[in-house]
């Protein structure tokens, strides 16, 4: 077990991404040493963590040590600021992009700016310190029609979109193509497993940027 997140109480929340990533995720961030709360809402946007609003796809949450708990059934979503009050975080982890960012059609960049900056103002309202993954490669194809070009579009948006948050560039961890999709937007396990690892190894490395104690 690593010392590298020692201290720190970390709030995960996401999408369908972070629900086939989220055994990966939050392993690995409590074998660094943290203390870790996840959730992930399939199809949610920003919005829907301010909500209120209804994950009609599934949930996954998974508390400390507890097992993993899904939900198939149409429910209402989490509040981040409920959620922040609940487990007392000194960094949020969110994982949300390709709801957002509507690949294979037109890019809402003013409605993505409006959903990004509600959510991480409720955040910062809250005192506490965050980091944006954002998307990582697919394929241009069904159902989801990722193309590189519109991965590299959103990437670029969040980056300049998501302070106070730090951005983490996921596309910066593998080459496009490199991580098989099975359905042009989804990974395989090995895919999650590496990209919950390298999204752990950058929390490492921003580690000095939060607090060691829980607010």
């Amino acid at each position: 077990m690593s010392a590298a997140l020692a201290g720190l109480v970390i709030l995960v929340i996401g999408d369908s991404q972070m629900m086939a990533m989220l055994p990966n995720l939050h392993s690995q961030l409590e074998g660094d040493g943290a203390v870790v709360y996840s959730y992930a809402v399939c199809g949610s946007t920003a919005a829907d963590w301010i909500g209120p609003g209804v994950a009609s796809c599934g949930t996954l949450e998974r508390l400390d040590k507890a097992p993993a708990v899904a939900d198939a059934k149409t429910r209402p979503t989490w509040n981040v600021g409920n959620l922040i009050a609940e487990h007392r975080p000194n960094l949020v982890v969110i994982q949300l992009a390709d709801t957002m960012a509507g690949y294979g059609g037109k890019m809402d960049t003013p409605w993505i700016h409006q959903q990004v900056s509600g959510l991480t103002a409720k955040i910062a309202a809250s005192h506490v310190s965050c980091v944006w993954v954002g998307p990582t490669w697919g394929k241009d194809e069904g159902p989801y029609h990722r193309s590189d070009g519109e991965v590299q579009a959103m990437s670029q948006l969040l980056s300049t979109t998501v302070a106070p948050c730090t951005y983490i560039d996921s596309t910066a961890f593998a080459r496009p193509g490199e991580w098989p999709t099975r359905d042009g937007g989804h990974l395989y396990p090995d895919g999650y497993r590496k990209w919950a690892k390298a999204i752990s190894e950058s929390i490492a490395r921003l580690r000095t940027k939060f607090a060691a104690t829980a607010q």
